[in-house]
């Protein structure tokens, strides 16, 4: 008789994690690039992970294809008035006069269901309009004409604006950071580092960030012994410095800078900056065919390498290096 190998508790609980499930509203003309931000984030993550995290639905008014001016068509479903997301994002359109972007009844069916709602440049212009929210945020583009129409207030000038179960976003490319925010809330924080890291996206930006209005530099602002912090440890992969160098460079105590980092990656900073060193392995792993030995000591595992991918994967180096070959 053949005995099965034990499950492995981590990858068990893994594959037992809810999908966090994401619809994507489309209308005709709509902006390939915030399609892009959205799905093929998620697309990433699942990747990284090495497993489904997430999954996405695509829908439109009447169903069917969907073209957006960038010659894109992308196959839909139509709205689904009982939805079960946990978010909806509303794509923008060239024409924010579009009659299919006022979607107050879809919209108000996916509050009903206690979901997120994410509302991008125009379809955020037109919520705006309808609804009389002054201090909620659209694209700068849009954003003279609704000054003129309901006198749209100063707080719509960030990349996005939260407010209960409704976000309104510039969109275009701060679509990006607004679905990275989202996925952090969900999966590991370093995790969602790597998928900006492929995207070479080099900075995920606060939503509260000022958007550059017409050229118009606006001033970034943050935490700068935290981001120095990480910037250390993305320098430094192969040989890892210990947490006290870096403590030492920045220039802060170690009761602080563990503080930094549990606020805002809730982590700490050994356990982030190992993270970081395994989603580097992992890419090499899984787009390069260098020896499993030699991926470990480039990211700084000159022991110990094959446990710690387990504990933060489910599976060991050479299981997931298969997959992908099989894939």
């Amino acid at each position: 008789m053949r005995l099965s190998k034990p499950a492995d508790p981590t990858e068990t609980a893994e594959a037992a994690a809810p999908l966090i499930r994401f619809d994507v509203l489309l209308t005709e003309g709509f902006v390939l690039t915030e399609y892009a931000g959205v799905v093929d984030q998620l697309r990433l993550a699942n990747r990284v992970l090495l497993r489904p995290a997430f999954a996405w639905r695509l829908l439109s008014k009447s169903g069917g294809p969907v073209s957006c001016l960038s010659d894109a068509t992308v196959a839909t479903e139509p709205f689904d008035m009982r939805p079960e997301a946990d978010y909806v994002f509303v794509l923008g359109n060239s024409n924010p006069a579009h009659p299919d972007l006022s979607m107050g009844r879809v919209i108000d069916a996916y509050v009903a269901r206690q979901t997120k709602v994410i509302l991008l440049a125009e379809a955020a212009a037109r919520y705006i309009e309808e609804r009389g929210d002054t201090g909620m945020t659209t694209h700068w583009e849009n954003r003279a004409l609704l000054q003129e129409q309901i006198g749209l207030g100063d707080g719509s000038q960030a990349l996005a604006t939260e407010r209960g179960q409704i976000t309104t976003s510039a969109g275009m490319g701060s679509t990006v950071d607004v679905v990275l925010t989202l996925m952090a809330r969900h999966i590991p924080t370093a995790t969602v580092s790597t998928v900006a890291d492929i995207l070479l996206h080099d900075r995920i930006r606060d939503l509260g960030t000022l958007q550059p209005f017409g050229g118009k530099t606006i001033a970034l602002t943050g935490d700068r012994e935290l981001d120095l912090s990480i910037e250390l440890m993305q320098a430094n992969i192969e040989e890892p410095l210990p947490i006290a160098d870096i403590v030492r460079l920045v220039g802060v105590s170690s009761r602080s800078l563990e503080r930094r980092f549990r606020r805002a990656l809730n982590a700490r900073p050994a356990e982030y900056y190992r993270a970081l060193r395994l989603n580097r392995a992992n890419n090499l792993l899984l787009n390069t065919s260098m020896p499993i030995n030699e991926i470990a000591l480039a990211c700084g595992f000159p022991s110990g390498f094959t446990p710690h991918y387990r504990a933060h994967f489910g599976v060991t180096p050479q299981a997931a290096r298969r997959r992908r070959q099989q894939g």
